[in-house]
């Protein structure tokens, strides 16, 4: 198994399938995009594989989430999550996706065995997406939605990221849309995460300030801590329920204490948290012919080493060098 010096114990994994993406999120990555991983360092497919193989009946992961960049850009994704599914014993599969590909590949991807979706929103407003994306992609991201609904992929939880001056007053119309449509929505407090490093802790939209706008609307009661177990989410029902909403605050109320995840990204590096500084390559090792055993024990190495906390209190803090792109939300 996978457990830290703190007695944490990993069976939550994230894998990056690609860096790229076809939007622009102006919190994520500058207009202009950035400088993709060469093909030669990426993972192949097969790698892929081999490695959640070893995760789930070596290191007892029983979860896993292809994320991205934008996974659905993958070309093996199906195939994938395909042999995944027959692995024994079979993770529970999910993905994270920025929805423009899922009205094409949601029913495939069903029949593959993938369990449900998570799909990024940030406005109910097509002329504020595309200020945001920086594409006009809103109408695409909707059918996608729907489409993964029809298909079974659910729940259907919708993460959101409120901006100052561009959708902060959209959190209740969010939840009301939600709620309308069946989807589970999720608010994330916006992280150190991108590209530019542009981030300041200042004046950004905190958990705080969304619960106390939802509650303009909304009658909000807290589930409380034992319902969440590691979830990052917070989360609460609404109006008596059964509707939920739930609100990531990983910068003003981290939840490190109860985190049970490892991240692997799509050059094959492992990682402990999202804000980590240091990475344990795991791609050498697989085209060295290493076996196993071996790749399993590198890994329960770099998680033995994972740090009590993100560390974004400190004053020292560094954001990562590696953008959310990479390393895989």
């Amino acid at each position: 198994m996978l457990i830290d010096t703190y007695g944490r114990k990993a069976t939550d994994l994230r894998v990056s399938l690609t860096d790229r993406c076809n939007l622009r999120c102006t919190y994520c990555m500058p207009e202009e995009g950035l400088q993709w991983l060469a093909k030669t360092d990426l993972l192949t497919d097969d790698e892929i594989v081999r490695l959640i193989d070893i995760a789930v009946t070596h290191l007892g992961i029983e979860e896993v989430r292809f994320t991205g960049g934008e996974p659905l850009l993958r070309p093996g994704l199906v195939g994938i999550v395909e042999r995944c599914a027959a692995l024994a014993p079979r993770p529970k599969m999910s993905l994270t996706t920025n929805g423009i590909g899922l009205k094409r590949t949601a029913a495939a991807l069903k029949a593959a065995g993938l369990d449900r979706v998570n799909v990024s929103l940030d406005t109910l407003r097509p002329e504020v997406f595309k200020t945001l994306t920086r594409r006009d992609r809103h109408h695409d991201v909707i059918e996608g939605m729907a489409a993964a609904r029809e298909a079974g992929l659910t729940p259907v939880k919708v993460n959101a990221v409120l901006m100052p001056g561009l959708n902060e007053d959209e959190a209740p119309d969010l939840l009301a849309w939600a709620v309308e449509n069946a989807y589970e929505l999720r608010f994330i407090e916006q992280m150190p995460l991108d590209a530019q490093h542009g981030w300041k802790r200042e004046g950004m939209i905190t958990a705080g300030d969304i619960l106390a706008s939802l509650r303009t609307r909304f009658e909000l009661t807290e589930e409380g801590a034992g319902a969440r177990g590691s979830a990052p989410a917070e989360r609460w029902t609404v109006d008596g329920g059964p509707a939920t909403v739930g609100v990531i605050a990983s910068v003003t109320r981290p939840f490190c204490r109860a985190c049970d995840r490892t991240r692997l990204t799509a050059d094959g590096q492992v990682r402990t948290c999202l804000f980590a500084t240091e990475e344990t390559d795991l791609r050498t090792a697989l085209r060295s012919g290493a076996p196993d055993a071996e790749i399993a024990s590198l890994w329960k190495g770099a998680m033995w080493g994972k740090k009590a906390g993100s560390g974004l209190d400190d004053p020292s803090f560094l954001q990562p060098d590696r953008p959310m792109s990479a390393i895989g939300g």
